[in-house]
């Protein structure tokens, strides 16, 4: 089924998003970027020199007092410590010895978790400066045409059920808008379900393309996914000046609403189309039969194909399994949607389409579906083994020395985004990068982020903090790889170069990267595809950047990536395809060392770590205008789920060889500090559960974790508490973020770390140790009451055994005040111990505040089985004082005897 359409593409806006400095930041001369680099300008095309990207270091106002905080704070910690384990409870040992465990294990991860925020930074871009480098018309470059290097897209999705086509659709149409060269543009889809439906949906995805892309870029359309923009609150008019842009408008909504249309009745035309062709095989099979003299009474069995529009039968998964036609079996499918485009703008004009397109260039990205072959035995590695097809593929086809990797639900929100990553890239230094990492922001979030779905605690806070450092850690969606990176190689050395450094005019050999990889070891580590091995050095020269300054030492001439590139041909998608199949792999080093790394559900976590664990960095943009934007489940279940599958593969990364103590001396001590924490967090559950009965534990006992409320203790006790609330602070200022937010964040670290962060501990022991596999999935659920609500499911309550711990807990620690409380009243008066016991108890309880409310859904409607739960706890524990503290009772029953006498 041939789906290739003509090309078009775009002109340059000439505007730019200039960078507001934030008051916490001052300019500096600091790490890469800054005004010591301006000295010794080389004049290029008559222009000084200029950097392409800045570092903004905090204000010393704010970093000295948030380092000085973390000092004090470590040091009292430490004459707390002290002082806790000289001064043990005799007369509740037991109590003392928990609580002295948990604590030093808690002051173990605070490190982990602070000591790498001890540099944060913030960075800028010059967008104008990028601009008049590579795309403005020179003495040299008289046709304007683009020295930018090419970036390939790669977007990912496995099931159309969960992942609606109109979403992904959406996410390409974002992409194929892009603002950036279009002829340096492409654009893969790796469909994982070998789905029909996500095909035909890409097909009109396409078909729309003609329309929306042009549109956006006639009228600067911002954002340019097509149902996040006419969805847009305001007026749609403000900052445009074309007199023509409402009628455009109003056209293109219009075709937008039959669009959608389309894309939501495929199911249903699929299904009815393979029914009717179905049924005239059957119909052909049973004259057949008739013709033979065979027996016409027995009903002809014939498979029920999934059809494809030109009546063939589809080669990916069909409807109804079948033999070589299911999720997990089934021949590969690489089709070229949209062909390579032309370098030469090509603009439209009134006549041909719906919307007069005079003066706009009309041109489309090279656009492709791929759906890796599958077959029964081999292990395909879900995610990370369907981005190495993509990795492979795209290098036969259009060789991007970059690559930006995204959810299908995540979309282009601002379409200079990748030029504001390229400015990095092509910076002073940026040859050393590996990849650049965008903040991930999401849409759809109810407004007071009940569970932190947000978590601009992390994006706006740790990883500011490690792009001081070596790097951010890579998160899975929104980011710009390097391609020569993702093949194992180490950053390049000049110094070590085995060529001389004048022939900087030709790519170099991969043996002058690596001289233990010569030529006869290539299909060792990259499999036998000749047009790969060749692809390599093409793509690490095509990613330098331009050698116009002295103390750029390992770059490119200027000029070079004007030259158009060659046209498809049967023989290099012949290729491509090979490289798909599920054999291509066998005997190599893919995901093993090159490309994404295999072996844990957090593949992307592991795969950055393996870059910086060679040497390579990363860098942190975050962007005036948020660079993309995805979905995050809202749910309370979900959420843990979510969770649950993130610390799943920490735990996997720590019992491998990933561990960050195992790491090279290439990799600096905080980002290994930030790494082994990485490893470390889920296993702070064991101890958050025990601390978190402690409070419990001593209301009913009638102990403390302490002999007395010393005055040392209390002191020690105030000191850690200021010193974490000023950290705290100091904190959402340099990063940006609220106060509620952080205290979301505390929240649910604390509810995840009794559910999900436990159970991902018992997962992945039983499956370390023992081999056993197990899973936490979903028994019951309440649906929403009102469908129109936007948040309706945050009010959903599904249940899963992820709630037990959380549940038992606050039971625990409800009934404990109550029975304290009123032995305290009636009984022995030692209000001190019940005070200390009843604050601890309450911090536990507000932490679960957010939990509780999950449970009872929009009218506080709280299912069965927690009722259940709170009278067995309820139960057990009346039983257990009672055997704890049998003479308590029947000195209580003797007063109230002598009272009634």
């Amino acid at each position: 089924m041939s789906m290739t359409k003509r090309n078009q593409g775009g002109d340059f806006d000439q505007n730019q998003w200039s960078f507001e400095t934030n008051e916490n930041y001052e300019y500096e001369n600091y790490g890469d970027g800054g005004d010591e680099r301006l000295q010794g300008d080389l004049e290029t095309n008559d222009k000084p020199w200029k950097p392409l990207s800045r570092v903004f270091p905090i204000k010393p106002s704010i970093i000295i007092p948030y380092r000085s905080l973390i000092a004090v704070r470590l040091v009292v910690l430490g004459f707390f410590l002290h002082w806790r384990i000289v001064n043990p409870n005799n007369n509740a040992i037991w109590l003392w010895l928990m609580s002295i465990v948990c604590e030093v294990w808690f002051a173990f991860s605070w490190i982990l978790d602070q000591i790498p925020k001890l540099c944060p930074i913030n960075r800028s871009t010059d967008l104008e400066a990028l601009r008049e480098k590579f795309d403005l018309p020179s003495a040299s470059n008289p046709t304007g045409r683009s020295d930018l290097p090419g970036i390939d897209f790669f977007v990912s999705t496995a099931d159309p059920e969960k992942e609606p086509p109109l979403t992904t659709a959406n996410t390409i149409l974002s992409i194929l808008a892009v603002d950036y060269p279009v002829e340096k543009v492409a654009c893969y889809i790796s469909d994982d379900g070998g789905a029909l439906l996500t095909f035909e949906a890409m097909a009109e995805a396409c078909c729309f393309a003609d329309l929306w892309v042009p549109f956006c870029k006639k009228h600067d359309i911002e954002p340019r996914n097509p149902d996040a923009y006419f969805n847009l609150k305001g007026d749609p008019t403000k900052g445009k000046t074309r007199p023509d842009f409402v009628k455009d408008r109003r056209k293109v909504k219009r075709e937008y609403e039959e669009f959608k249309v389309r894309i939501n009745g495929l199911p249903d035309a699929i299904r009815r189309r393979s029914e009717a062709f179905n049924a005239r095989e059957e119909l052909n099979l049973l004259k057949h039969l008739r013709e033979s003299g065979g027996d016409s009474m027995e009903n002809p069995k014939v498979q029920k194909a999934t059809w494809m529009a030109d009546g063939t039968h589809w080669h990916g998964a069909w409807a109804n399994s079948a033999k070589e036609h299911s999720k997990g079996d089934h021949a590969g499918v690489l089709q070229v949607m949209l062909k390579p485009p032309s370098y030469e703008p090509h603009t439209g004009n009134s006549q041909d389409q719906l919307v007069d397109f005079t003066d706009v260039d009309i041109r489309l990205p090279m656009f492709v579906y791929v759906s890796r072959e599958k077959r029964p035995g081999y292990d395909h590695n879900k995610k990370a083994g369907a981005m190495n097809c993509l990795v492979r593929a795209s290098a036969i086809l259009s060789n991007g020395p970059f690559i930006l990797n995204l959810d299908c639900d995540h979309y282009i929100n601002n379409c200079r985004a990748v030029r504001e990553g390229m400015c990095f890239m092509m910076d002073q230094g940026g040859e050393n990068i590996c990849y650049i990492q965008f903040p991930q922001r999401f849409e759809g979030i109810d407004p007071s982020d009940r569970y932190a779905n947000h978590n601009t605690v992390f994006f706006d806070g740790n990883m500011r903090a490690l792009d001081g450092v070596q790097g951010p850690v890579y998160v899975g969606t929104g980011c710009m790889f390097r391609r020569f990176a993702l093949y194992a190689f180490d950053p390049p050395n000049p110094n070590k170069m085995t060529v001389a450094k004048e022939n900087e005019t030709q790519p170099l050999t991969t043996s002058d990267f690596d001289p233990d990889l010569d030529v006869n070891l290539l299909p060792k580590r990259f499999g036998n595809s000749t047009m790969l091995s060749e692809s390599i050095p093409v793509a690490e020269f095509q990613g330098r950047p331009i050698a116009d300054h002295p103390e750029i030492k390992f770059g490119r001439p200027p000029g070079a990536l004007r030259v158009p590139r060659e046209p498809l041909d049967a023989v290099t998608v012949a290729e491509a395809v090979s490289v798909i199949s599920c054999w291509y792999e066998d005997k190599t080093e893919w995901g093993d060392r090159v490309g994404w790394i295999y072996g844990s559900v957090t593949e992307d976590v592991v795969t950055g770590f393996r870059m910086h664990n060679r040497g390579w960095r990363s860098v942190y943009c975050i962007t005036k205008r948020d660079a993309f934007r995805g979905s995050a489940p809202i749910n309370l279940t979900d959420r843990l789920h979510q969770v649950l599958r993130w610390a799943t593969g920490s735990v996997e990364i720590f019992f491998s060889r990933n561990n960050a103590l195992l790491a090279s001396t290439k990799l600096k001590f905080l980002q290994r500090l930030a790494y082994l924490n990485v490893g470390i967090y889920p296993f702070t559950s064991f101890f958050l559960i025990v601390y978190c009965f402690l409070p419990a534990m001593s209301l009913i006992s009638g102990q403390f974790i302490v002999q007395e409320l010393n005055i040392w203790f209390l002191i020690y006790l105030m000191i850690i508490t200021l010193c974490l609330i000023g950290l705290a602070l100091l904190e959402v200022r340099w990063a940006g973020i609220g106060l509620e937010e952080w205290w979301r964040n505390e929240q649910f670290w604390l509810i995840s770390g009794t559910s999900s962060h436990f159970a991902a501990c018992i997962q992945g022991l039983l499956k370390v140790l023992a081999g056993i596999e197990i899973s936490f999935t979903l028994t019951a659920k309440s649906a929403g009451e009102d469908e129109d609500d936007i948040y309706a499911d945050l009010y959903l309550v599904k249940w899963t055994s992820l709630m037990i711990p959380p549940i038992v807990i606050a039971l625990v620690n409800m009934v404990a005040l109550v029975i304290a409380f009123s032995r305290t009243l009636f009984g022995s008066g030692k209000w001190n111990m019940f005070i200390g016991g009843a604050f601890f108890a309450s911090w536990v309880l507000c932490h679960l505040y957010p939990f509780a409310k999950g449970l009872m859904g929009r009218r506080r409607k709280t299912p069965t089985i927690v009722f259940v739960w709170a009278g067995l706890i309820s139960i057990i524990i009346s039983l257990l004082w009672m055997a704890l503290n049998p003479g308590g009772i029947n000195a209580l029953g003797t007063e109230n005897t002598d009272n009634e006498g």
